[in-house]
Order: C-alpha cells, then structure tokens, then sequence
C-alpha cells in the first residue's frame, strides 16, 4: 500500500499493514493512536527494528509533519531525553512520516498516576509520579520550550528515564532561554488542571519540584490557581462537548430514528447488547422493576453491566417526555462529568434512544457494575455507634467534592450511594445538576443534605454523627 491509500482505510485498517515509503518497507503492527483520514500512530518494523511509526495523511498532512518535525527536532537540539528520530520524509499527494525509537517496555507516567490515584492524598508514591512530571516540565521550560498538549501521558518512563514524546505539541519561545513567566504559569495550568481538585491545596508543595530545576521566576500561587481554574472550565466544556458527538473517544450515530453513543474501546463488546436491548434485559438479573424505570445487571464477555431502560408509562407520560433529551441522556453526560472531575460513579458506557421523526420514546443507558454495598446496608450496624473512620472520611470526601464543583444530586438516599474501592459512588444521576450560581446550588445542597439525614432516625446516633460532619451553606 501506498501512504496516500491509507487516508481513505478508515479508522481500523487491516494488519498488518505494510506501506512503501521512499522505496522501503514499512510494516505497521498496532495501531496506538488514530485520527481517520489524518493520523496513524503505532508500533512498526522499519530495517529489521521496533519503531515508533507517525504517518501524516490527507489534506493537512504536510502542516502536521512539519510541525511534528519541528517539535522533535526542538526536544533533541535543546538535548532533552526524547526518543532519536531515526528517518523522516514527505511525499507530495501523498503524505509524511516520521520513524522514532521505540521505547520498549516503557510505562507513561499517567498509567503510573492511575495505580496510585486511590492512595491517600499526596502520599509518597502520588508524590513520586507528580515530582517526576513537574521536574521534567521545569526542564522544557528552562530551554524556552512548552507543551501546548501538556499531560502525563506524553512523559514516558523507561529503565529509570523519563523521555519527552509528542513533538507537534512542542512550541519555543526564544530556544535555549528559560520560558517568560506568563508562558509558564500558563502552561502549568494546563497541567494542574488535569489533576484531581483535592490536590488543589498541595500546589505549592508540589511546585518546589519545578522550581528545583528552573527557578527563573517568582510564581504567584494565586496567578497559578487561577490559569488552572480556566482550564479546568475549558477541558470541561470541550468534553462535555465530545460526548455528544463521534470522535476518538465516543462512537455515535444521532438521528431522527434513533441516538446511539458508545465509548469507543468498547463499542465491539457491546455490539450485540445495544443490538436488542430489551433481551438483555429479560436474561439479566432484575435490580428494579418500576413503571418508570426498569433496571437489570447482565453478563457480558467484559463482565457485569448494568443496563437502566427508561420507559414510557402511558401516552400522558409520552406527551411529557418527548421534546426533551431523555433521562438516560441527562445520566449520560452527567455521568461523564462525574469521571471527568474525579468524583466516583459507575462509568457510563452507552446510551440509547428510540426515536420517530425526532420524538423520543423509551431510552437506555449502560454503565459499568459497581459491586459494593450499598451505604444503608453498609451503615445498618452502626445507626446507635459510629461506621468505620474511613468510610465516614470518604464521606468528608464526597460532600467536599459535590461543594467544590457545586453539583447537587437531586435524590441523595442511601441507597443511591454505594462503596466502591475505597470511595462512595453516586448512582441514578437522572436529576443530577452542576449550578452556575451559588444561590440555587445553596438551596439544592440544602434539599440533597436533608434527604441524605432521613436515611436514618433523627433521634440516632449516626443522624447526630453525620449532622455534625456535614458541610452546611
């Protein structure tokens, strides 16, 4: 095959898949990252060798090289650890690629953050992984250099070195000079901003592995907590976005017919369950089976899931329902919002709609099992005493996070929590809601802090324990 045939492969082409670049052999094995039509990344042999294959195609090919190019030529003249270049070119009509060293065996430092994300905050190793990363920013930055794509998955750690990749992101300010100081509290935030909140007030402690290797200027906190405070609102709307329509991360067919949104990785796995909902419901095990909601736990080749299919009561509740995005819908994205801003929930893998002519009917969404229990039957033995310290702590964790992002649930009973690895998960999100203004999240935090006390008896111990404990407004 020749490059400019692989515009048009789609976005699974068949491998291996062996190209013809300047007249040698290139044999594509897996693919790591693809853009359709545009970019193909993935692990290939080149002369006998593992390499990192960039191949750059249609319409904007020749932009994308060169500012890949740039970028790695960038990393390795200001002799930053970065896998070699070992050939590049470009072919008119047909497109560019870029062969780097493959580092194998070689781990991202955003793997190594999500083994011990669950620790305690800020424990040793969490500290490890981020002092790691933010020494390695502050060496960028000390050479005039940033990362516009700033985030751990493009610091990869191998036998003890931690290498730069992804050159089109690479930019310079003046090559060789430490970056100015609004370049680095921007880019910083960039970084920041894709950590959890909760190390929010760790910044500054975390910010002395920076200022280690580039000290060049003073860095107000308040500056800093600022830019990542745009970009967090950036990277939310730009997700929230991304859900609704088809790309890298989600598959979706939207239509007057019909709405059908999947992660990608696992829209092959689900295939046949979106394919006849309703089976897989009848052979699931029922969980609930109310008018308005009937809910089943399946089995699938991925393991347990849970299918919720919203229905339609009656043609009154139809008349109600079909103008406006459906509670699956709504549960959809605000399940997504919970993932995205680190607060614990059963991660939402697909969503359906029936529709004719635009007017929905019944709806569907899958997410992933949460196995734990439930938090009235966790706290059941201890309505006269006190539950562990460390789920009571979680809880602390919780209500923090719902303060913090002023997100109010809507329906917080106990047995829309459930325990999960060390956190509480919040489950049904159907009513759930992220409010703009702090007076109508103060009244909603209100209604969801009531209703979470009348789990248990007003005259309890574990009333009075969790009244005293909970934040008020």
């Amino acid at each position: 095959m020749h490059l400019a045939e692989l515009a048009s492969s789609g976005r699974a082409p068949v491998l291996p898949l062996a190209l013809q670049l300047a007249g040698e052999e290139l044999v594509v094995e897996r693919l790591l990252r693809v853009l359709p039509g545009q970019r193909y990344v993935g692990l290939a042999r080149w002369r006998g060798r593992a390499v990192l294959a960039k191949l750059l195609v249609g319409g904007k090919a020749e932009r994308h090289f060169q500012r890949e190019l740039a970028g790695a030529r960038l990393l390795a003249e200001q002799g930053l650890t970065t896998p070699q270049l070992l050939a590049e070119g470009f072919a008119a009509e047909q497109g560019g690629w870029l062969l780097f060293d493959y580092l194998d065996g070689a781990e991202s430092l955003w793997d190594a953050w999500r083994a011990v994300e669950r620790e305690p905050l800020l424990s040793d190793a969490q500290q490890s992984v981020l002092g790691e990363a933010l020494t390695a920013i502050g060496q960028l930055h000390a050479k005039g250099l940033w990362q516009s794509d700033l985030h751990l998955d493009n610091l990869l750690r191998q036998q003890g070195r931690l290498y730069l990749i992804d050159g089109g992101g690479v930019q310079a300010g003046a090559a060789g000079q430490p970056l100015s100081r609004a370049r680095v509290l921007a880019n910083l935030g960039v970084f920041f901003a894709q950590l959890p909140a909760e190390l929010e007030p760790f910044t500054e402690e975390l910010l002395v592995h920076y200022l280690l290797v580039n000290a060049e200027h003073a860095l107000p906190l308040e500056a800093l907590l600022g830019e990542v405070a745009k970009v967090r609102q950036w990277r939310l709307r730009d997700y929230l976005k991304k859900v609704a329509r088809d790309c890298s991360l989600f598959a979706a067919q939207i239509g007057a017919f019909g709405l059908r949104v999947v992660r990608r990785e696992r829209a092959e796995q689900l295939q046949g369950l979106l394919a006849d909902p309703d089976a897989a419901i009848a052979r699931g095990q029922a969980l609930k089976n109310g008018g308005s909601a009937t809910v089943a736990l399946v089995q699938s080749e991925s393991g347990p899931l849970v299918i919720k299919r919203y229905n339609i009561k009656n043609w009154r509740h139809w008349l109600k329902r079909f103008w406006r995005p459906s509670r699956a819908w709504h549960s959809w994205v605000e399940g997504n919002r919970l993932e995205l801003l680190g607060i614990a929930t059963p991660r939402p893998l697909a969503v359906l709609e029936r529709r004719w002519c635009w007017l929905r009917a019944q709806a569907f969404l899958v997410t992933e099992h949460c196995a734990g229990e439930d938090l009235l039957t966790r706290f059941a033995a201890h309505v006269d005493g006190v539950p562990p310290e460390a789920e009571l702590q979680a809880l602390d964790r919780l209500f923090a996070a719902l303060l913090r992002e002023r997100i109010s649930h809507g329906d917080l009973k106990g047995t829309n929590l459930f325990w999960d690895d060390g956190c509480w998960s919040l489950i049904d999100l159907d009513a759930m809601q992220q409010h703009h203004g702090q007076a109508g999240f103060a009244r909603a935090y209100a209604r969801d802090r009531a209703r979470f006390l009348r789990n248990w008896p007003q005259d309890s111990a574990l009333y009075r324990l969790l009244d005293q404990r909970l934040p008020r407004l």
